[in-house]
């Protein structure tokens, strides 16, 4: 409680005469019966006890770094047919008179005609379904991001065998039902020739952006990060692989992504199918 009392004050000499001088009312501030040091204003006083400034919240983590992917023009549409044309036709060798498959050659390393390249990420927890994002660059929101019917755990041992081709498909739809291949909601998955499940297109989470803005300054690699652990109690360890890779349009139904190694690095080698059939 805040008391305000005033008094004169008085002065005694040696010879016990009281001599007072001129009145002054000073001002005394009692907090809880406690006499604190006079204030230039009560107000003021009165305020900052009643009214304290709280501490300043902690800086939150990097929101909004991330860009959306730039807009590119489409080319006109006389070159963009003459090209679907001549892509429609079968690369004919002069020896063995055999058409050579768009990415693949004799010697088992890829070539590839044509594409563009993108960022790729494979993350999850380690008993979790891994998510793949795709994105323009390391810097960009994703547009696109599925998860996998296979848990991170699974795919990391397929990873350290060497070789990994993970096939998404999915049914034709009529023409006039027909939506962009990267838009199709489902897919069944298979890996390494081998049925998993259905892979799920859904939009980035809050829990997404903020792994991708956590790697946002790497582009090629792969480590853990660490998780909430309030809900990942056991695996609160979040795996990530992130590569380059070529993105190859065979066709309205079909895309293919082929990530790409480190020039003289051994490691492992995956390819990514989209395919409606």
């Amino acid at each position: 409680m805040l008391t305000l009392s005033s008094q004169s004050s008085t002065l005694v000499s040696k010879g016990g005469d009281k001599k007072k001088n001129q009145p002054s009312l000073v001002h005394q501030c009692t907090l809880m019966g406690k006499p604190m040091p006079p204030s230039s204003s009560a107000s003021s006083s009165d305020d900052s006890s009643k009214s304290p400034i709280p501490p300043a919240p902690p800086p939150l983590p990097l929101r909004g770094t991330l860009q959306q992917p730039s807009e590119k023009k489409k080319k006109p549409k006389v070159i963009r047919v003459f090209r679907s044309v001549f892509r429609s036709f079968p690369i004919i060798t002069p020896v063995c008179k055999l058409p050579v498959l768009q990415g693949i050659s004799l010697d088992g390393q890829h070539r590839y005609v044509s594409g563009n390249r993108v960022t790729g990420t494979l993350f999850g927890y380690r008993k979790g379904r891994v998510s793949l994002s795709i994105q323009e660059s390391s810097k960009c929101y994703p547009s696109l991001i599925v998860e996998l019917a296979i848990q991170t755990n699974v795919l990391q041992k397929e990873l350290g065998s060497g070789m990994v081709r993970i096939a998404l498909e999915c049914e034709k739809r009529p023409d006039k039902d027909k939506v962009r291949l990267l838009d199709e909601p489902l897919w069944t998955m298979f890996c390494n020739g081998k049925k998993n499940g259905y892979g799920v297109k859904r939009d980035p989470t809050d829990g997404d952006i903020t792994v991708m803005e956590i790697l946002r300054a790497v582009s090629m690699g792969a480590g853990v990060l660490p998780g909430n652990s309030e809900i990942e109690v056991p695996d609160g360890e979040l795996s990530y692989i992130r590569a380059h890779f070529d993105r190859v349009v065979g066709s309205k139904d079909s895309e293919t992504l082929y990530m790409i190694s480190p020039e003289g690095n051994n490691g492992p080698e995956l390819s990514i199918f989209f395919v409606r059939v």
